[in-house]
């Protein structure tokens, strides 16, 4: 995906005559570029903006849009999607080491000043327009929290876009009670299972899934899914690691089968 850091080193007109070519025809501007119009437009249509006239401002005058930082705002966010996982606190040990994310607001010409003015481009994570602020700690709490995302090497744009919505909307949604009940009740079962083969079976080679045992609560949890959306077949095709907790615990195999 693209940065577009050359667009914030342009002048604004530039950028609005970018604009007027995508009212005139959105087929005209790149892909993103009209993503990021498209939102924008949304925001003004819902009275979050003002309308937009003849001239850009680059200080963020009421009578304009301040273009230059509308994009940086967009390069952010669009950074948070590329490398947000790069900085996922996965690992309860230690600290992410630096793997040159570059998130830091800095990096995109924004200071502390900037932090509490309206970006249009909130509506773009799901935030209408809001504050610099709120917009990274949306991002913060979507890419560099518990759970890291990485997906966008995928090349179907259909896919990336679903994802993305998934990851920036849905997986900030509270988890139902029975739906938690559900996955610790296919947690334990998996854990049950590893510790019943080390102690029946001590020293043999089994390919434990001891330490990834959040994989049957995944499948469970995507098979569940399927069925509730009328698929009628599933195919799991996999290593030799975890494959007995699978047949048990997902496959319904009794312990006496396996």
């Amino acid at each position: 995906m693209k940065d577009f850091q050359y667009i914030t080193s342009s002048h604004p007109g530039y950028i609005e005559g970018l604009y007027n070519d995508f009212v005139k025809d959105p087929a005209s501007v790149d892909t993103d570029m009209r993503k990021f119009f498209e939102g924008f437009d949304f925001a003004v249509a819902n009275g979050a903006a003002g309308a937009v006239n003849g001239s850009a401002s680059s200080n963020g005058a009421a009578s304009g849009v301040d273009w230059l930082n509308e994009i940086r705002a967009y390069r952010l966010i669009l950074r948070y999607r590329n490398k947000g996982h790069l900085l996922a606190d996965t690992n309860p040990i230690r600290k992410r080491k630096d793997r040159g994310a570059n998130l830091e607001p800095s990096s995109f010409g924004f200071t502390e000043a900037d932090m509490d003015k309206q970006f249009h481009a909130g509506q773009l994570i799901g935030l209408g327009t809001t504050s610099l602020r709120n917009i990274i700690e949306h991002l913060k709490k979507c890419y560099t929290g518990h759970l890291g995302v990485e997906f966008k090497y995928v090349g179907d744009k259909e896919k990336t876009d679903w994802l993305t919505k998934a990851v920036e909307k849905s997986m900030l949604e509270p988890v139902p009670l029975n739906q938690k009940k559900r996955i610790l009740q296919k947690l334990n079962e998996g854990v049950m299972f590893e510790k019943f083969l080390h102690t029946k079976y001590i020293g043999q080679k089994r390919f434990s899934l001891e330490g990834g045992e959040t994989a049957i609560a995944a499948l469970d949890a995507m098979i569940n899914t399927s069925a509730n959306n009328s698929v009628e077949e599933v195919v799991i095709g996999m290593a030799h690691r975890g494959r007995l907790n699978v047949l048990a615990n997902i496959m319904g195999k009794t312990y006496e089968q396996i």
